[in-house]
């Protein structure tokens, strides 16, 4: 054969081959994979069926369908709340190939958390926005401290820090990396069933219900609005769960003569159906701890209960109702018989009515979207006396909101739209009434290029009836580097709308304030570095922060002629600027968890007369704890805390212009008797009090009308209590 004939046979060879090629390549490109998934408790819906860069939602039947060539590939199919499963796919020449995969349900661990508070309902480990997350183990620890609000278990998140503005009053707010309480968004399963102002009801939430609280820290407009700039707090209640009837009691006493009594209700009904109550009464009595005639614990009585109602039809479609209602009267002041530094009594009161309802609604559509419909609403009464000046108001706030979301190939997108109402009367000073309605949408989409990193972008306008329109980014990213190391840069903007609630009016009223004049809307952004490492029982997270806040609504005496109010409100001359770090170590193995954490915060702004930069009150350069527990199998717990407040700068305080640092330490035991919980709990046996430095009531009233101080460490001082938790 001539070397021209064998050209020829080869390049007919190879034609061929190209050709056959091709057509097999067609023919791989109508392949088409039908993946079943199933549980023991039937077909799972919304699970992720992914091969390479293609990803497909299950339908309400379980299925999901893969356009795929023809070959050997690796099907990965994961969902949360159950065990990821893997399996080797090899695609034949028939149209359609076949295959089940049975998904394992998943025990809810710590590093498996799922959250909610970013809308997408993803695993906390995986979400470019760093969310912290208080377990519910961690929950039912501080539940046998403080069984009747939930102030220590937020006081002990590093990052967080109650600021109790007056506790005659049970005026609180919780400052978030050392920004303003009024900054912080408390939500209830993701609705604002607390109002727009942080302080409103944060003495008053029993931590019994709660089955895990996520912390969102940094500015969060561009998910939540105006009521976010400094971030958001998600309280997640208990689920009722299949198969359970759980009925449980809590009885505790202090010995500064306070009692709790909480029940909490749960029943699975049927296979869709199921609720949870929770009830309580709690009391407490008025305590002079220094002898001064003055109540430095206030004697209050709260009744409350809030019935939940959930559906579930296990094909993507669920509904969530709330209801609550709650009256509190508190009681401060001066002791009967005793008086002020002027000679007269003055009595420091509030009664407090409040209902609220809201629910959340989730729909698989399509087979691969999720709607979601959250609504809520509140209606709070509130009944003030300072000394003679008596004060009457109602808060009303109504949020509705539409979402969806969706996974494709590589993106998690959720868009949606939302409106609120916030409105206030004050029957006694109509001066102050307000009613806001801010109509928003927003967007947000994580998008992962490649498995190491998952990049996050989210977007809000809100158009302000008072105060124009506003639009706040977010942006975030996570790296994972590999060997337990993980990147978390994120920075955002956002704003807040002024009310003539601070905090400092909050614990005096408004009788003395004056009317508010033109205010311009306050403006923030922030930007944070979170690294962190985990290696076996060892997980170490350090952040850096940083917050600049403009045009800040402050406090400050009037300038005007006699006559006038004494107080006004302004914005700041200049921006309020706040760096720090954070540091958390946490080490378990076994029944055995350890817990280290350091913050340090260097928060400045402008003095409201002079504009001279000073530090912000009430914020401690550094603050530290190490919590340690040990849980003892089958028998029960014990546990050792210590907290150290470094310290701070106080405001208008005629005995000192900074504090002493303090540290606090307790004990805490359980022991589990059949159904029955008992426990025992000692708070701050190194008995620091406040009134162990300096008086609480000043020699003469101040100008904002209090006869307090603020408080900068423990008024109560020592404290011991003990109760026990049935289950039945």
């Amino acid at each position: 054969m001539s070397r021209f004939h064998r050209v020829v046979r080869a390049s007919v060879v190879i034609a061929g081959a190209v050709i056959f090629s091709s057509q097999n390549a067609a023919a791989q490109a109508d392949g088409t994979l039908l993946v079943h998934v199933r549980s023991r408790s039937g077909p799972v819906a919304q699970a992720e069926a992914r091969v390479g860069e293609i990803a497909v939602l299950t339908d309400a039947k379980g299925e999901a369908v893969l356009k795929l060539a023809a070959g050997t590939f690796q099907l990965t199919v994961s969902r949360f709340g159950f065990e990821t499963a893997e399996r080797r796919v090899t695609m034949s020449s028939s149209p359609t190939t076949q295959v089940t995969v049975d998904l394992e349900e998943e025990p809810v661990l710590t590093e498996n958390v799922v959250v909610t508070a970013t809308r997408t309902t993803q695993r906390v480990q995986e979400l470019p926005l760093r969310v912290e997350v208080v377990p519910q183990e961690e929950v039912d620890e501080k539940l046998f401290m403080t069984p009747g609000d939930g102030s220590m278990m937020l006081t002990e998140t590093n990052g967080l820090r109650v600021q109790v503005t007056s506790p005659s009053l049970g005026a609180a707010s919780v400052r978030v990396q050392g920004l303003r309480g009024r900054y912080t968004q408390i939500l209830a399963d993701g609705l604002p069933l607390y109002g727009q102002t942080g302080s409103i009801g944060l003495l008053q939430i029993p931590p019994m219900d709660l089955g895990q609280v996520e912390v969102i820290k940094g500015v969060a407009s561009a998910l939540y609005g105006a009521s976010a700039l400094g971030g958001v707090i998600n309280l997640v209640s208990r689920r009722p769960q299949a198969g359970r009837r759980e009925r449980e009691l809590l009885i505790n006493r202090t010995t500064r003569g306070g009692t709790d009594t909480v029940g909490w209700l749960s029943e699975k009904l049927g296979d869709q159906w199921g609720y949870t109550l929770l009830g309580g009464g709690h009391w407490q009595e008025r305590a002079d701890v220094d002898h001064d005639g003055w109540a430095d614990l206030p004697g209050y009585w709260r009744g409350l209960v809030r019935p939940r109602v959930v559906w579930e039809d296990g094909a993507g479609r669920s509904l969530f109702i709330t209801v609550g209602a709650l009256a509190e009267d508190r009681k401060g002041g001066t002791l009967p018989g005793a008086v002020a530094p002027d000679g007269m009594a003055f009595p420091e009161e509030l009664s407090t009515r409040r209902f609220d309802g809201g629910l959340v609604g989730r729909f698989l559509v399509g087979g691969t979207r999720v709607v979601t419909i959250r609504a809520s609403g509140l209606g709070q009464w509130h009944r003030h006396q300072f000394g003679d000046v008596r004060e009457r108001d109602f808060h009303h706030t109504l949020f509705a909101e539409g979402s969806v979301n969706g996974t494709d190939h590589r993106h998690t997108w959720v868009i949606g739209a939302a409106v609120q109402r916030d409105l206030y009367r004050a029957k006694n000073l109509p001066t102050f009434d307000y009613a806001y309605t801010v109509p928003g949408i927003f967007a947000q989409d994580d998008y992962a290029p490649v498995s190491w990193l998952t990049v996050s972008a989210s977007g809000r306008i809100d158009r302000h009836n008072a105060f124009g329109t506003f639009f706040s980014p977010r942006v975030s990213a996570l790296l994972k580097l590999g060997a337990g190391w993980t990147v978390r840069p994120s920075s955002g903007a956002g704003f807040f709308a002024p009310t003539p609630f601070t905090e400092e009016t909050e614990a005096t009223g408004l009788s003395r304030l004056a009317p508010l004049g033109k205010l311009d809307a306050e403006r923030g952004r922030s930007a944070s570095l979170d690294l962190g490492w985990k290696r076996g029982p060892l997980e170490l997270t350090a952040t850096w922060f940083r917050s600049v806040i403009d045009d800040a609504v402050v406090l400050r005496e009037t300038q005007s002629g006699p006559g006038s109010k004494p107080v006004e409100i302004i914005n700041a001359p200049a921006s309020g600027r706040t760096m720090g770090s954070e540091l958390i170590a946490r080490f378990h193995r076994g029944e055995m968890d350890l817990i280290a954490t350091h913050m340090y915060v260097w928060s400045t702004e402008p003095d409201p007369v002079t504009g001279v930069r000073q530090e912000v009150a009430l914020n401690p350069r550094h603050t530290a704890g190490i919590d340690w527990l040990w849980d003892i199998e089958g028998r029960g717990r014990v546990g050792v805390e210590l907290f150290y407040t470094g310290r701070q700068r106080v405001d208008d305080s005629p005995f000192r212009q900074r504090t002493d640092a303090y540290l606090l330490w307790g004990l805490i035991g359980e022991w589990r008797v059949r159904r029955a919980r008992v426990f025992i709990n000692s708070e701050n046996l190194g008995n620091v009090r406040q009134t162990g430095y300096d008086s609480l009531v000043r020699p003469s009233r101040g100008t904002d009308g209090r006869w307090t101080v603020d408080a900068w460490a423990p008024l109560e001082g020592r404290t011991f209590n003990a109760g026990v938790r049935f289950g039945f």
